[in-house]
């Protein structure tokens, strides 16, 4: 269309009469990147609305919170935050807000609900369930007093405090999804998996502030495993038929079956919780014997060109590095898209050993124990970093009785 001044003096056929869209137009959005970009606001402002919720803040979850801070359907971060918009239980026909926040008491989650209503007194209620809890209790008397005002009844029994707090909202349980070291939520249905929403810390101080935290040799970034030669020789050994590794000589009739079984209950091997040697580490969550596979290293397999790139972009957004080489082509990238054995530390006195093995004619890298590993003791295994000169020197604080000091 043209203005005035340039509109031309005959028809055009060129020419449109109209702003109005005469066809269905499909509109495509990256709904994951779109959450993303909210979160990274330091407002706490209405991030955003989902009919009658408006999402304030996820909170966050530490390590010693995971077992207990679940559901089934939902998971409770502490500091979450939320407002419903839902009928009054003081006044028919009327809406209200509800203020709906998730906070700690005696290592348990307390579900707090504030009523905030116009003219009238605000109303508080806790409660340490989620379902059955408070929202029960509200929408029995909103249906009370529908039934007195004799309105259209209010079926209570479909209403659950969960999808009211929010938490089943798809939006939400993105986010939930992707707090820090979820996946040792052993009960949870995941729904989405991990995604990039939020960024990993380097460590979590569970005092609050890392002036109150015990001074240990930890103040240092995750060195990668991009040159590990640990794995070269791993691959080498598996493809050449040299059946020379602890896992080959032990299992190599059974690994199959061993994988399978490793994909259904790896939940049940380790847990994720603050390291002495190096932020968040794995632990043993029952005695493991000698030889077990205990966790896959997954990631997104990449070519060298591809991760030589990653690589350069992530130390310029001053990431911690989660890389493993399979081979002399392919790398795993569990930087943004990694599970939980990202977080095994390097020890010079390792209790476990990174393997790369075939299943299906698919290389997949396997953390296996080298000895008896008691419950509560935290996984490690060497990187065997490539020896660098004294500008490129990594610290190692792992403190065994035979520590190099240096990692490379």
């Amino acid at each position: 269309m043209l203005c005035t001044q340039h509109k031309l003096k005959g028809p055009s056929d060129d020419e449109l009469s109209t702003f109005a869209v005469l066809r269905r137009v499909y509109i495509e959005r990256d709904e994951v990147k779109q959450i993303a970009s909210i979160l990274q606001r330091s407002d706490r402002i209405h991030l955003f609305r989902v009919g009658g919720l408006i999402f304030h803040a996820i909170g966050q979850l530490l390590p010693s919170q995971m077992a207990n801070f679940h559901s089934p359907t939902a998971i409770f971060p502490v500091g979450y935050e939320a407002t419903r918009i839902y009928w009054s239980t003081r006044l028919p026909n009327k809406r209200c807000r509800y203020r709906c926040r998730i906070g700690e008491d005696d290592g348990r989650p307390l579900f707090e609900v504030r009523v905030l209503e116009h003219g009238l007194e605000d109303l508080h209620y806790r409660e340490r369930l989620c379902s059955p809890g408070i929202w029960e209790r509200i929408v029995q008397q909103v249906a009370k007093l529908r039934d007195d005002s004799s309105m259209l009844k209010l079926f209570t029994e479909h209403v659950k405090g969960e999808e009211m707090y929010g938490l089943t909202v798809h939006a939400v349980m993105r986010i939930t999804e992707s707090l820090p070291g979820v996946e040792s939520c052993q009960n949870y249905q995941f729904r989405y998996g991990r995604h990039p929403l939020m960024e990993l810390p380097l460590m979590i101080n569970p005092t609050g502030c890392a002036r109150s935290e015990p001074k240990v040799a930890t103040q240092c970034k995750r060195p990668h495993t991009l040159n590990s030669t640990s794995v070269s020789k791993a691959y080498q050994s598996t493809f050449t038929g040299e059946l020379n590794t602890p896992y080959s000589k032990q299992f190599v009739h059974s690994k199959s079956s061993q994988y399978r079984r490793l994909k259904t209950e790896w939940k049940n091997n380790v847990y994720l919780a603050r390291s002495r040697i190096q932020g968040l580490g794995l632990y043993a969550a029952k005695d493991l014997e000698k030889h077990t596979m205990v966790i896959e290293y997954i990631g997104t397999v990449i070519r060298n060109e591809v991760a030589n790139r990653r690589e350069k972009i992530y130390e310029a957004q001053n990431r911690g590095i989660y890389m493993f080489r399979i081979n002399n082509e392919q790398v795993i990238d569990a930087t943004l898209t990694g599970g939980p054995a990202r977080y095994v530390n390097h020890s010079c006195a390792p209790n476990c050993v990174a393997e790369v093995v075939t299943f299906d004619k698919e290389d997949k890298i396997i953390i296996i124990s080298s000895r008896r590993i008691p419950k509560g003791e935290e996984l490690t295994y060497d990187y065997q970093f490539d020896f660098e000169d004294d500008q490129h020197k990594i610290p190692c604080h792992c403190g065994a009785w035979n520590c190099r000091k240096w990692m490379n």
